[in-house]
């Protein structure tokens, strides 16, 4: 008479099972970072800076399809976003700057790790100043709204000679986020392969939000100034821009709701 087989679904079995899980992951993780580390000091590394906004995109989007099973996209983003922070981390010094706001910190914090250093400053335009000045790798700035606060407007006067957007914060989202943020750097973003163009736009006299969205080839207008004989405003478009508009940056789209 033959012995029964274990219970492969034992308290015991089930821990070492995690157990062995959890050493092939560690080993897998300590392999990624030696392909950083190479990476790092290979040549074939682009130039600029070390964050690559746009592949992080495109990986995430690959898991994202493919993802299957109990575990919560947002938890599969959350560990990938580490990854991803431990590999910026590895490559040289990252810091962030940001005006001084929990919510906004957290948002960062989330993104680009909670271990990554930020700089918080008194305003957006001391944030901003502060990347300029090479005191921080990035800046994160609340993405731009409707608001009376002047100060908040800092799409208006943004330096499109020397900055760029590069990033729109949540990149992922099963809902509509409470807050945005806009990050800022001083490179343009790579290509993730589904991107969206930043524009300022200005117009001759009080043009219509249609006839703006029309005007930069079926944009999204997100915020408009009327001004003494002119119209300015900020649109987000997929399509070519048109001849005259600033652009402020591009970035990967991001996803939103559940698939």
């Amino acid at each position: 008479m033959s012995e029964p087989k274990p219970d492969p679904d034992t308290l015991e079995a089930l821990r070492a099972e995690i157990n062995s899980l959890d050493d092939a992951m560690h080993d897998l993780l300590m392999r990624r970072a030696e392909v950083v580390h190479r990476l790092s000091a290979s040549q074939a590394k682009p130039a600029g800076t070390v964050l690559r906004p746009g592949r992080e995109a495109a990986i995430l989007r690959r898991l994202l399809a493919r993802h299957a099973g109990p575990l919560p996209r947002p938890a599969l983003v959350r560990l990938w976003r580490e990854l991803f922070a431990s590999s910026v981390a590895q490559q040289g010094n990252f810091s962030v700057a940001l005006p001084a706001d929990p919510a906004l910190a957290r948002l960062a914090a989330e993104h680009f790790g909670v271990t990554t250093p930020q700089r918080q400053h008194p305003s957006l335009g001391a944030a901003l100043a502060a990347l300029g000045h090479r005191e921080a790798s990035i800046a994160v700035l609340p993405w731009p709204r409707e608001s009376d606060n002047a100060a908040e407007e800092w799409w208006t006067r943004f330096d499109a000679q020397h900055l760029s957007v590069i990033a729109r914060l949540p990149f992922v989202s099963d809902r509509e986020p409470p807050l945005e943020a806009a990050v800022i750097g001083l490179h343009p973003a790579d290509p993730s392969g589904r991107d969206a163009t930043l524009l300022r736009v200005e117009m001759p006299g009080e043009p219509s939000r249609s006839a703006l969205a029309a005007h930069c080839g079926a944009g999204r207008v997100l915020i408009m100034r009327r001004g003494p004989g002119f119209t300015r405003a900020l649109v987000e478009t997929l399509e070519t821009p048109p001849a005259g508009a600033t652009i402020l940056g591009r970035y990967a789209i991001p996803e939103r709701g559940t698939k």
